[in-house]
């Protein structure tokens, strides 16, 4: 199968840099910073993360711990502390990091951040939807008040 060449400038209409990224180089560029997950027949060896010496890498993690970040990219980090331990947490957030990035530069899109006002919100409706939903599964009828928690 023949790989087709896509070229893209790093900025539309203004630089005349282009990146050129075959289709066999995209998931390479997506698998850089990925939680390891190690199992043999069903039983965790384990969850590490691997040490790379790729320095794209490198970056990315480094970019992605943004624990006092205002930004949607920084609530998204603490919420994944959270859950997790930190160097997987910086490790899936390098990994959101680097989608964002193959996306400007195979789209040519530019990336707005939202703010972190706008994240939680977000990440609210999402958690309420989840909420009712279970609820309604189970029977039990919600009743929203006003009341801040």
């Amino acid at each position: 199968m023949a790989q087709r060449n896509r070229s893209v400038s790093l900025k539309p209409g203004k630089s005349r840099a282009a990146l050129t990224i075959t289709h066999g180089q995209a998931f390479h560029f997506l698998a850089l910073p990925m939680p390891r997950h190690q199992d043999h027949g069903g039983k965790l060896l384990s969850g590490k993360t691997k040490r790379s010496a790729n320095r794209a890498a490198q970056a990315l993690r480094l970019a992605a711990a943004l624990r006092t970040s205002q930004s949607a990219l920084g609530a998204y980090f603490r919420r994944l502390c959270s859950r997790m331990d930190k160097p997987k947490a910086v490790t899936t957030a390098a990994h959101k990091l680097a989608r964002l990035i193959y996306t400007m530069l195979t789209k040519g899109d530019e990336y707005t951040d939202q703010g972190q006002d706008y994240y939680e919100e977000r990440y609210r409706e999402h958690v309420l939807r989840q909420l009712s939903k279970r609820a309604e599964k189970l029977g039990i009828r919600l009743v929203a008040s006003e009341q801040p928690a």
